[in-house]
C-alpha cells in the first residue's frame, strides 16, 4: 500500500511531461519568437491596427468636404401616354382636346461637379483628422509597446515554472532517497517510527508540490499561448535559460527618454491637439461659405412621336402621326452659391458641445500622462533595483544552502547530525533554488518595464 502513491504520482508527473515537451521536435521558442508571434496574431495587435484603419477613415471623410466632387451619368428614358383626351374652357365654351398617343424618348451623358470652397468647418475638420490619424499611429505604437512587455511578462512566467518544477523534481528526488534510507534505519532499530512518518511526510509533501508545479507549467504555457494567439500544442519547448546582467540606468536620462519617445504620450498629445482642431471645426459652421458648382451635358437627343385620332372631338379617316428629334452637341451650366445655416435647430450647438467634451476628456488623459510621468519611471527604476538587489541576497542564500547541505551531510556520515537535519537541509536548499529562480525572472520582467517605460520595445 505504501508503493501505491509513488506508483500514481510518478505516472501524473511523466503523463504531465509529455504534454509539457511533447513537442520537442519543434523549435525552440524563444522569447523575441513570442514577441513576434504576438504581434501579429494577437488580438490586441489587430483591434489596434483596426483603430487605425478607423483613423484613416475619418480623413478620407474630412477630405471630401474640402475636395471638389465629380461624378458622370449616362441615362436613356422613355415617356408614354395612351388615348390622351381631355377638355378645355374657354369663358363658358367647353371644347373638347384632340385624343392622342405620345412617346418620348430621351438620351443624356453627362458630368456634373461641385466644390465647397472656403469652408472653414471643413477645412478645420480636415486638420482635427490629419492630427488624429497621427494619434492613432501612435496609439498603434503604444499599444505594440504593451503587447511586447505583456507577452515578456508571460514568457519569463514560463520560464519560471519550468525552473521551479526542475527544482520540485530534484527535491522529490531526494525526499524518496531519504525515506528510502529512513525506512532501512528503522528496519534495524536505529531510528523510531515517529521519523519514518516524518520522512514519508516529507516525500508526500514532495509529491504534491511537484505535481503542482508540472501542473502550473501547463497552466502558464496555456496562459502564453492565448496571449501568442497560437494552440499551445504549437508552442514547442520555451528556451529556459535566464542570464543577466545589471545595468545601472540614471534615473533623469530615462525620464528625459520616456518624455522623448513615450508613444502613448505622444498620442495623448495628438488626441488633444485633434479635439482642440474638432471645437473650431464646429464653431465655423456657424459661418457662411462657398459652393461652386457646374454641369455638361455632351450630344443629349430628344425624339417624339404623337398619334392623333380625332381633333375637336371628330374622328379622323385615319390617325395622323407626328415626329420630331431635337439635338445638341453640349449644353452646360455653372453657379456660384453662398449658404448660411441661419438655424439649423441647434444642430451646430450639439455638435460644439460634444467637441467641447472630447476636448476636456483629451485634456484630462494628457494631463494623467504628464503627471504621472515621473513617478512611473521612478517606480519602474526602483522596481529594476530591488530585483536586482533581491538576485544578489538569493544567491548568496543558494551559496549558504548549498554549503549548509555539504555540511549537514557529512555529519551524518560520521553521525554528528540526525537525518532530519539533512532533510531540514534539503527543504532549505529547495527554498533557496526557488527564491534565486524567482529573482532571475523579476529581473527579466523588471528590465522589459524599463523598455516599455522609456518608450522602446
Amino acid at each position: 500500500m505504501t508503493r501505491i502513491g509513488p506508483r500514481i504520482a510518478g505516472a501524473t508527473l511523466a503523463a504531465i511531461m509529455s504534454l509539457v515537451w511533447g513537442a520537442a521536435h519543434a523549435q525552440t521558442l524563444t522569447v523575441d519568437r513570442a514577441v513576434e508571434l504576438a504581434l501579429r496574431n494577437s488580438t490586441e495587435a489587430r483591434n489596434a491596427e483596426a483603430g487605425l484603419d478607423d483613423a484613416r477613415g475619418g480623413l478620407y471623410g474630412a477630405y471630401s468636404g474640402v475636395l471638389p466632387s465629380l461624378s458622370g451619368t449616362a441615362s436613356r428614358g422613355g415617356n408614354w401616354q395612351k388615348k390622351n383626351a381631355g377638355t378645355q374652357v374657354f369663358g363658358t365654351v367647353v371644347f373638347p382636346t384632340d385624343r392622342s398617343d405620345q412617346e418620348t424618348f430621351s438620351t443624356r451623358p453627362s458630368l456634373s461637379a461641385s466644390w465647397s470652397v472656403l469652408n472653414l468647418s471643413s477645412l478645420s475638420g480636415l486638420s482635427a483628422a490629419r492630427t488624429a490619424l497621427k494619434a492613432a499611429k501612435l496609439s498603434r505604437d503604444a499599444s505594440r509597446n504593451d503587447i511586447v512587455f505583456n507577452t515578456r511578462q508571460q514568457f519569463y512566467e514560463v520560464v519560471k515554472s519550468i525552473k521551479l518544477a526542475e527544482v520540485s523534481s530534484g527535491a522529490l528526488r531526494l525526499s524518496r532517497d531519504d525515506e528510502r534510507r529512513v525506512r532501512a534505519l528503522f528496519e534495524v532499530g536505529s531510528v523510531s517510527r515517529a521519523d519514518l512518518l516524518k520522512a514519508q511526510v516529507a516525500t508526500a509533501q514532495s509529491e504534491l508540490d511537484s505535481l503542482t508545479s508540472y501542473q502550473n507549467v501547463t497552466v502558464q504555457r496555456i496562459v502564453l499561448a492565448t496571449v501568442l494567439g497560437i494552440a499551445e500544442t504549437e508552442m514547442g519547448q520555451v528556451d529556459t535559460v535566464l542570464t543577466t546582467e545589471a545595468q545601472d540606468y540614471d534615473e533623469s536620462e530615462l525620464l528625459a527618454e520616456a518624455e522623448r519617445n513615450r508613444p502613448d504620450l505622444k498620442a495623448a498629445e495628438a488626441q488633444l491637439s485633434s479635439a482642440k482642431a474638432n471645437v473650431q471645426a464646429a464653431a465655423w459652421q456657424r459661418f457662411p461659405y462657398l459652393t461652386l458648382s457646374a454641369g455638361a451635358t455632351y450630344q443629349p437627343t430628344t425624339s417624339f412621336k404623337v398619334t392623333t385620332y380625332d381633333t375637336n372631338g371628330v374622328a379622323l379617316p385615319s390617325p395622323l402621326e407626328t415626329s420630331g428629334r431635337n439635338e445638341s452637341d453640349l449644353w452646360y451650366s455653372a453657379s456660384i452659391a453662398l449658404n448660411w445655416n441661419i438655424f439649423d435647430g441647434l444642430a451646430t450647438d450639439g455638435r460644439i458641445a460634444g467637441a467641447r467634451a472630447q476636448r476636456i476628456r483629451a485634456e484630462a488623459a494628457y494631463d494623467r500622462l504628464r503627471r504621472n510621468l515621473e513617478s512611473g519611471v521612478r517606480q519602474t527604476l526602483l522596481t529594476y533595483r530591488q530585483t536586482i538587489e533581491s538576485q544578489r541576497v538569493a544567491a548568496r542564500a543558494l551559496a549558504f544552502a548549498t554549503e549548509n547541505l555539504k555540511l549537514t551531510q557529512q555529519k551524518y556520515n560520521v553521525g554528528s547530525s540526525t537525518i532530519l537535519d539533512l532533510i531540514d537541509a534539503q527543504v532549505q536548499l529547495q527554498r533557496a533554488q526557488s527564491d534565486a529562480v524567482t529573482a532571475l525572472a523579476s529581473i527579466r520582467v523588471a528590465e522589459a518595464a524599463i523598455e516599455r517605460v522609456r518608450g522602446g520595445r
